[in-house]
């Protein structure tokens, strides 16, 4: 039988998150832009990159990898450039990404694009947000990272990639949330297999293989030395390596399967502008006719609509925001232990 999961308000799981932080060593304002970041994926459906988080970061923070008041900083050489790198200081990784967002959506709006990488920035959570942030100011972004390795390469079973996901958003007019994809290269992200576990449920068939490169459905298989089969073959191979040498090699995180890999989030951002290329206006009514064409189109069955990218989580969001997030009993009781090691009331 499965574990049971209770539910949580994000207001609840927000403050309970925001407040562990600060007794990880955090300053206010930062532990505020983790905690925000965390449940707003959750809200958002993807709990593999929520709450579940925490004691991983925890852990992190207590193993002296993650530097819980350090601040991430523009590098002045960059300062006035339409290419900037931010140091993030080996602290948070949200903080230093949502500093990203805010300098190159000020740099695209001034030279038209701008494009960025993150140094020294561990893990950022789901990457879809930060492009999120740039269509909100009618910016179309582009975010992707590489991470320490678990996916096996196409023809593979030895660990060689990260997850590495893309993010791309194109705003829509009228304050509609924006088209987004926000995927990994590989098939699933690793920590969804984490959620499986917790959660004492099987992987689907495809996802992974064991320690010896064979087919399996057993998540411990995966922790236990296995690996994460890439994205439609050869092709999520393809895009996960450009993931590696853009996101890793440019942000001098190097790339996840080399010896001098600094086990960080290597990450690439872009920003530009539409009307760069045609009137705003023009450009945001030609994306809502794609839209509602796409949105016309016939289901597979009367029951089966034609969704479109981002939609997924707008729906989890309305209904999170008012049902409340589900959280698994292994998860919670983790957090839990963490609050306790902290003296922290729940």
């Amino acid at each position: 039988m499965n574990p049971t999961s209770k539910t949580y308000s994000a207001s609840f799981l927000t403050s309970l998150a925001q407040r562990l932080f600060v007794a990880l060593g955090t300053p206010d304002d930062l532990a505020t832009i983790i905690a925000t970041s965390l449940v707003s994926t959750n809200l958002a459906g993807h709990d593999s990159h929520g709450v579940i988080q925490i004691p991983i970061y925890a852990a992190a923070v207590q193993a002296g990898r993650i530097k819980p008041a350090a601040r991430a900083s523009v590098a002045p050489a960059t300062a006035m450039l339409a290419t900037l790198a931010v140091d993030g200081a080996f602290g948070w990784g949200p903080p230093a990404a949502c500093l990203t967002v805010e300098k190159i959506a000020e740099r695209a709006q001034q030279f038209g694009i701008s494009t960025a990488v993150i140094r020294n920035c561990h893990h950022i959570g789901r990457v879809g947000q930060y492009v999120e942030r740039l269509a909100a100011q009618n910016l179309i972004g582009i975010a992707m990272c590489n991470a320490s390795r678990a996916v096996v390469p196409f023809n593979g079973r030895q660990r060689m990639l990260g997850t590495n996901p893309i993010a791309v958003a194109v705003p829509r007019q009228h304050g509609q949330p924006p088209v987004l994809f926000d995927g990994s290269t590989s098939i699933v992200a690793g920590n969804k297999i984490k959620v499986l576990l917790d959660k004492g449920l099987p992987t689907p068939a495809g996802w992974i293989v064991d320690s010896a490169g064979q087919p399996s459905t057993r998540p411990a298989d995966f922790f236990d030395g296995g690996g994460i089969l890439s994205m439609g073959g050869h092709k999520g191979y393809g895009l996960g390596v450009m993931v590696e040498l853009l996101g890793g090699l440019l942000s001098g995180a190097s790339a996840a399967f080399l010896p001098d890999y600094a086990a960080v989030n290597g990450v690439l951002m872009i920003a530009f502008r539409p009307d760069a290329f045609m009137p705003l206006d023009d450009y945001l009514a030609q994306v809502d006719r794609a839209c509602a064409a796409l949105k016309a189109s016939p289901g597979v069955d009367d029951n089966t609509e034609v969704l479109l990218p981002g939609e997924p989580e707008q729906r989890a969001q309305q209904e999170r925001a008012q049902n409340g997030i589900p959280i698994p009993e292994a998860t919670w009781q983790a957090i839990c232990d963490l609050a306790d090691r902290l003296s922290l009331a729940v």
